[in-house]
């Protein structure tokens, strides 16, 4: 699709020939067979100098390598001290989970034997999100508008901190990445300039709003789809077998190296920018595959760190952008529809703790990285602040969701949506679109699709005209920005009364009737 899928399938390459020359030994879980003659005592990857550990009430879990058989104690000195029980080292692993920290530092985290010892210096306890998905999440904030201004604003804040994965790809679960791309690291213009903008903005974005540290993981790749990124128990929930088809669709090869090494690390959520890929490759199976992605993700987490991620963590993520203007390919209308499970909506009965920016009106018809890949991550990750505030936070009285419909009326000229919150309007002719038929069954890509001009609108109401509609036909469906570029600039005819949240698409059919919002005059 793009240079990203380019980048990826030449790392396959030369993954597959990283994964050739590693021997793993399977065994249960997180606990590998190890060589652990000559093993020194050390931390795994992704524990380092700087880092953010999750903050109470949860439990920061501990793990790396040493001698076979060796007893590991591990201390924490700092504003407050504590020193854990010693554990044995098995397989070549030691792993220890600390009792609760409250948000703050600096620490000095020690591990020691009789005859060694490894220590991460300057350790906070905050809050730590992941960040995955495929080119818009890896996007860097060096590319985004503004990016010097940014750049420049790194220096205050060093309680964000933030760690890269490097990318590589497995076809066996890895106890432990493979390679640290950017280590934990105090931000400056010059670390920051390569991270993900849309990670570094909502861990800065929320940085403001808890005052408190927050760790900020990066593990995501361009052209990827979201089977590369799930573990096999999640494919098969949705009848994905396993596919050798081209490097890029192989599943399950991110989830192994990229994912899977992080699952002992305690986490407060994560975010997800992802779906571009799946326009044009089992589409039709995302509504499936990305719910079961999250639940997967959720459980394992949850497992991994024995009990200490939550088991419904808050999963935040971005609805698709745009890509071609003036395009009719349904492929990003249905993948934003199949994010949200097709209910067009988030958090829902399907997708529980889960919150979502909608990002349909920010296109980047300039953009130097292809209109696929837009400059404006600042509303991105605004949105997304918003969701977790709410959803994450628990914050009351936070607006973070567009308007929606909550009753559709409908007769032979018109049809009346009324939404479930006061609505900001400006005039379309052809944003709506109503489904012409003669016949009582539910619309499709196919059926005869006219325009609704907005022939008028209240404070939680838009009127449509149906009058393009044959006089034998009526109205069986009713869909709004159902395309891939439906606006310019912030421009859609729809948001909440401030101005600020876009309506989500959606598309609705009349029937079948039974438990449905639409009603007849």
């Amino acid at each position: 699709m793009n240079w990203s899928d380019r980048t990826f399938q030449l790392f396959a390459n030369v993954g597959c020939l990283i994964v050739m020359a590693i021997t793993l030994c399977v065994v249960f879980i997180l606990l590998p067979c190890v060589d652990t003659s000559g093993v020194n005592l050390r931390f795994a990857s992704y524990y380092g100098d700087h880092m953010v550990l999750q903050k109470s009430p949860e439990r920061a879990v501990l793990w790396g390598y040493g001698p076979e058989g060796a007893q590991v104690t591990v201390s924490l000195s700092g504003p407050i001290k504590q020193k854990t029980s010693p554990v044995n080292v098995t397989k070549g692993i030691w792993r220890v989970t600390l009792d609760p920290v409250k948000a703050g530092g600096p620490y000095s985290v020690k591990a020691a034997t009789q005859s060694s010892m490894a220590t991460l210096k300057d350790v906070w306890f905050g809050d730590v999100w992941l960040c995955g998905g495929q080119s818009n999440m890896y996007f860097k904030t060096s590319q985004i508008f503004n990016a010097s201004e940014e750049l420049a604003l790194a220096a205050k804040y060093p309680h964000v901190r933030i760690f890269m994965a490097a990318l590589n790809l497995s076809e066996t679960e890895q106890t432990d990445l493979i390679q640290v791309e950017l280590p934990w690291t105090v931000p400056t213009a010059r670390s920051l300039a390569d991270f993900s903008a849309v990670c570094w903005l909502f861990g800065r974005y929320m940085y403001e709003f808890l005052k408190y540290p927050i760790g900020l993981v990066e593990s995501c790749w361009g052209g990827t789809p979201v089977e590369a990124w799930s573990s096999p128990r999640a494919l098969q929930q949705c009848g994905l077998q396993r596919t050798r088809e081209s490097p890029k669709d192989r599943n399950s090869v991110l989830w192994n190296a990229m994912i899977h090494p992080m699952l002992n690390m305690t986490i407060k959520g994560a975010i997800w920018y992802q779906g571009e890929e799946n326009a044009d490759y089992h589409q039709d199976k995302y509504n499936c595959s990305f719910p079961a992605m999250i639940d997967d993700w959720r459980m394992a987490f949850h497992q991994g760190s024995e009990g200490q991620t939550a088991i419904d963590f808050p999963f935040g993520f971005v609805q698709l952008s745009t890509y071609k203007k003036d395009s009719t390919d349904d492929g990003f209308p249905n993948i934003r529809w199949h994010q949200t499970a097709d209910v067009g909506f988030v958090p829902n009965p399907r997708m529980q703790r889960t919150f979502m920016a909608v990002a349909l009106d920010l296109p980047d018809i300039t953009s130097p990285y292809g209109t696929i890949h837009p400059r404006d991550k600042q509303d991105v990750a605004y949105r997304l602040t918003l969701g977790a505030r709410a959803v994450a936070y628990n914050e009351k009285d936070v607006s973070f969701l567009g308007p929606f419909p909550s009753q559709i009326l409908s007769s032979r000229m018109y049809v009346n949506i009324t939404f479930n919150q006061s609505v900001s309007v400006t005039y379309s002719k052809d944003i709506f679109e109503i489904c012409c038929s003669g016949i009582q069954a539910p619309c499709g890509p196919k059926s005869f699709w006219v325009p609704a001009p907005i022939t008028q609108w209240g404070p939680t109401t838009v009127q449509l005209s149906a009058s393009l509609c044959p006089p034998s036909d009526e109205v069986a469906a009713v869909r709004y920005a159902w395309r891939d570029w439906p606006c310019d600039f912030k421009a859609c005819p729809i948001y909440s009364a401030s101005g600020i949240l876009p309506a989500p698409p959606f598309i609705f059919n009349r029937y079948p009737d039974k438990g449905n919002i639409w009603k007849s005059y």
